[in-house]
Order: structure tokens, then C-alpha cells, then sequence
């Protein structure tokens, strides 16, 4: 299993590059290809230091509208010590690229390229780079839905070569899913996993589920069904799905395709009075 993951650098292209671009803003998808990931399109936040981040996705009418996405880039000897400054929101992390240290609730955890750390909320947790080179990862938050009757999910760290990927029936092992989490844990209310396809491999019929999904190209390129549309894409791009879009793919190799997805899961669907 691979561990290499594309991670965006920032910078700028020449003058003399051509303006077209692949960049795609709908009602029901967006892709946000890597080439528009510059330095110009970064944000910075409260109480991080010598860290900047592009903003994937976040809440926004005719947009997402259960997470936000972000890849942070956090430089030697940045960090926070209050990352975190809405106390409903859970969340993951995912690294992609350098190494770092989390403490939560006391404990010091080792990160590196493939970690993977689910954050209830209120949890008590800071982030420092100590090594030498920048650390990149992703980090995906939602505001929790608790449920009475429910506990809220435990924090944990693991590592996506700790996880055995499930095949989908039917696949020989071309379509596999990493699962971080059981499905069957009704304590969570979204679900970040990664999927493979080895080359050539299709979903091979429209997906039209009620699950809004954001998806972050980790590794390979494929031709993507979005909607009534194809599109080309590669490593380093994102893609946001509104519920019930349609969606299928072909990966065109020559080496696997993986991407990061997120997707809300277990939980009713909101209500709204007659009218409103």
C-alpha cells in the first residue's frame, strides 16, 4: 500500500501560461483542480502559527452544506495551541505529506504521511510541527448531530496501513474501500474514507445517493461522471457533490486511483415546517 500523496505547494504560474483551466462551479458539483491551489487563493486562521491553508470547501448556499474541507500547510515550528474554536465541530485529520505531533487529552501522538485522527468535539488537542520540513494534511469538520440515546464517538489515531481496504462485491479488489470507521456505528455521523481503483476500473452505473460528498484526488487520474458531465481528473484535485448527483468514473491508470471521501451518514433527514 502506497503512501504517497499529492499535496499542493502553492506559487504561481508564468505569465506567459495559458488562462484555460479545468475549474468547474455548479448547482450540483464543483471540481477544484490543483493548478488554482496558488498562494494568492490562501486563508490563515486565529491562534495558528506559521501555517496557511486552502480552503476545499465550506458551507455556503448552492455549496456544501454539512463540512468544511481544508489542506493545511503548517511550516517548522508551527502550530496551535487552539486549533479548534467552535466546540460542536468533530473532525478529521489526514496527512498527506511531512510528519508532526498531536497532543490530545494529554497524549502525544507521532503523525505522519497516512495518519488519520478522528476529533470528537470538545476534544482537547493542539498541533505542533517540530520536524524540518512543512507538514500537510487535510482537515474535515462537521458540526456533530448528537442523538439521545447515543454516545458521541471516541477520539482516535491509526494510520491507513493499519486498515485492511473491503472490496466491492463483484470487483476482484479493483474497487476497495479503507474504512476508518465501522459502518455500523451509529455513533457517527460522517463517514472519511479513502477509495481505490486499479486501472481501468469503473463504478459502473450512476450513483445517485442522498450522501453529499467531497472528494480529494490522493493519488491517479480518471474521467469522472458528474451530473449530465464528464471531466478529466488527477491527482491533487477536488470534487464536491451535492446529494442525489449523479456519479460514476473510469480510472485511466497507468497506476491506481485514490481519492479522500467524505460523506454524512446516520442521521435523519432535517425537517422544516410547511412553507418554510
Amino acid at each position: 500500500m502506497s503512501e504517497t500523496y499529492f499535496a499542493p505547494k502553492g506559487g504561481h504560474p508564468g505569465q506567459e501560461t495559458l488562462l484555460t483551466d479545468r475549474a468547474v462551479f455548479t448547482d450540483a458539483y464543483a471540481v477544484i483542480p490543483r493548478g488554482t491551489m496558488r498562494d494568492i487563493v490562501t486563508s490563515f486562521l486565529p491562534f495558528w502559527s506559521g501555517t496557511r491553508l486552502w480552503v476545499l470547501s465550506r458551507p455556503l448556499s448552492g455549496f456544501a452544506e454539512t463540512f468544511s474541507q481544508y489542506i493545511m500547510e503548517v511550516a517548522p515550528e508551527g502550530g496551535s495551541d487552539r486549533p479548534e474554536t467552535d466546540p460542536t465541530a468533530e473532525a478529521v485529520l489526514f496527512v498527506v505529506e511531512g510528519e508532526a505531533t498531536l497532543t490530545a487529552n494529554g497524549t502525544e501522538h507521532a503523525l505522519r504521511a497516512g495518519s488519520y485522527v478522528y476529533l470528537p468535539p470538545e476534544t482537547d488537542w493542539r498541533f505542533r510541527n517540530d520536524s524540518p520540513e512543512h507538514v500537510r494534511f487535510h482537515w474535515i469538520r462537521k458540526a456533530y448531530e448528537p442523538v439521545k440515546g447515543l454516545d458521541r464517538p471516541s477520539f482516535f489515531v491509526t494510520h491507513e496501513s493499519d486498515v485492511t481496504p473491503s472490496a466491492m462485491p463483484g470487483t476482484d479488489g479493483k474497487w476497495a474501500t479503507s474504512r476508518f470507521v465501522d459502518p455500523a456505528d451509529l455513533r457517527h455521523d460522517m463517514h472519511v474514507t479513502i477509495v481505490t481503483f486499479q486501472p481501468g476500473a469503473v463504478i459502473p452505473f450512476a450513483e445517485t445517493h442522498v450522501m453529499e460528498h467531497g472528494l480529494y484526488v490522493l493519488q491517479g487520474k480518471a474521467v469522472y461522471r458528474l451530473n449530465q458531465d464528464w471531466v478529466e481528473v488527477e491527482a491533487g484535485d477536488y470534487m464536491w457533490l451535492r446529494a442525489f448527483c449523479p456519479q460514476a468514473c473510469y480510472a485511466g491508470g497507468p497506476g491506481p486511483f485514490r481519492y479522500l471521501l467524505y460523506k454524512d451518514v446516520n442521521r435523519h433527514m432535517p425537517l422544516r415546517p410547511a412553507g418554510r
